[in-house]
């Protein structure tokens, strides 16, 4: 029998915690349910979810603040939820380190659908791959001087070492590189990579490519650019 995946659920109001925990749990998940921000650490480490659906909005240590203190240890997926709307709160959940955003209130088969989307993306590497080289890669990868991106196991090598990136990031990175010299736009990249699932702000792109230039510098042979008034591309230089 398959080991079911587990789902850390925090948020402060019980009703709508034990709502979704009953949904996850009618799709084979299984579920536990924390009720603030404190708690939520202490039983990420003990629980060791594969996925975190993270309410911003809890008493004590916020969502915002549980996501930063996680992703200095775990890229496992986080999903927030929130009753704002706001484009701010959207960029700055990315910019912490979520993989997606819901707002509440959401439809029962959208929040399943979009913990199994994330789950499919997402396979962790860090312990299982640590010092891969080029010619041990198997299945959809780039490599260039000094950095491999493996889509298949959802691993990056840079300089001999695994980076820790969430799906989405990682995602976006392989994309980018491998169409070297191809300007994409905010709205292609928005496309390509996010899809039907997730209807956003261009500023995403943007966060994620933030983030991946705080992980990843240029390289003598390869640079991710910013093509001014158009997007993006990942350069490789001749």
């Amino acid at each position: 029998m398959a080991t079911k995946q587990k789902i850390l659920i925090v948020d402060d109001d019980v009703n709508i915690a034990e709502l979704i925990s009953l949904y996850l749990t009618k799709e084979c998940f299984d579920t536990l349910m924390v009720h603030d921000g404190e708690e939520a650490i202490l039983n990420f480490a003990t629980y060791q979810p594969n996925l975190i659906l993270l309410d911003l909005m809890l008493p004590g240590i916020d969502g915002y603040e549980v996501c930063r203190e996680i992703r200095k240890t775990s890229s496992v997926p986080i999903i927030m939820l929130s009753a704002k709307g706001e484009i701010f709160d959207k960029v700055l959940g990315l910019e912490l380190g979520a993989d997606d955003y819901i707002i509440k209130p959401f439809d029962s088969k959208e929040l399943v659908a979009r913990v199994k989307a994330v789950l499919r993306r997402f396979h962790p590497t860090a312990a299982q791959v640590p010092e891969t080289t080029v010619s041990e890669q198997t299945g959809d990868y780039v490599s260039y001087p000094d950095l491999v991106i493996n889509q298949s196991n959802y691993s990056v090598l840079y300089y001999g070492n695994t980076i820790e990136m969430p799906p989405k990031e990682l995602e976006l990175f392989y994309f980018l590189a491998s169409h070297p010299n191809q300007v994409f736009t905010r709205e292609q990249l928005l496309d390509h990579i996010w899809g039907y699932e997730y209807i956003g702000d261009t500023r995403t792109v943007d966060v994620h490519i933030k983030r991946l230039r705080e992980k990843i510098k240029d390289h003598t042979s390869w640079s991710l650019s910013t093509v001014w008034g158009i997007g993006y591309k990942f350069e490789v230089k001749k």
